[in-house]
């Protein structure tokens, strides 16, 4: 009895390369991640919507709503954008890490910033204060986001060759 063997083109590994990969496959992530929030919302319709951050606090004075929505949307666009292109450098070196085609980059996203970080900061509330609709959402939402984000940056990064 055989065994077949996936054999992957080795191809130089690169810093460069790794990064943009990723960052293009965040930035388009970060796309799905917004289309999946809006199917599976954090809160049931009625809910009220919990502070996402304290906006203002750089500027130093009170931000209209319309300035509030913009700093919170280019947050989470720029967050997307890092975080994929930190995966993607990750990856360029550590092959291993795009287990599950980028679904465990997301779940590790989520402990890391939704069950870690931003409680940390004060940014959202503990999980263990969180309902089961907003962890599940949470989660679901960043596992589409890694999954997406390994799909773009794997074909990117063979484009970049």
């Amino acid at each position: 009895m055989t065994k077949k063997h996936k054999v992957e083109k080795t191809r130089e590994r690169s810093l460069a390369k790794g990064l943009l990969a990723g960052l293009i496959g965040g930035v388009i992530a970060t796309a799905a991640k917004s289309i999946a929030e809006r199917i599976y919302p954090p809160q049931a319709h009625g809910e009220p919507v919990p502070p996402a951050l304290p906006t203002g606090k750089l500027a130093g004075y009170e931000l209209a709503v319309r300035e509030k929505t913009a700093e919170v949307e280019s947050t989470h666009w720029g967050f997307g954008a890092l975080a994929g292109a930190a995966y993607g450098a990750v990856v360029e070196y550590y092959p291993a890490a795009n287990s599950k085609d980028g679904a465990a980059f997301g779940m590790a996203l989520s402990s890391l910033t939704h069950g870690t970080a931003l409680p940390a900061f004060g940014l959202s509330v503990a999980p263990e204060d969180q309902t089961p609709r907003e962890r599940s959402s949470e989660m679901a939402s960043l596992v589409v986001f890694g999954v997406v984000t390994e799909t773009v940056r794997r074909v990117v990064r063979k484009m970049l060759g």
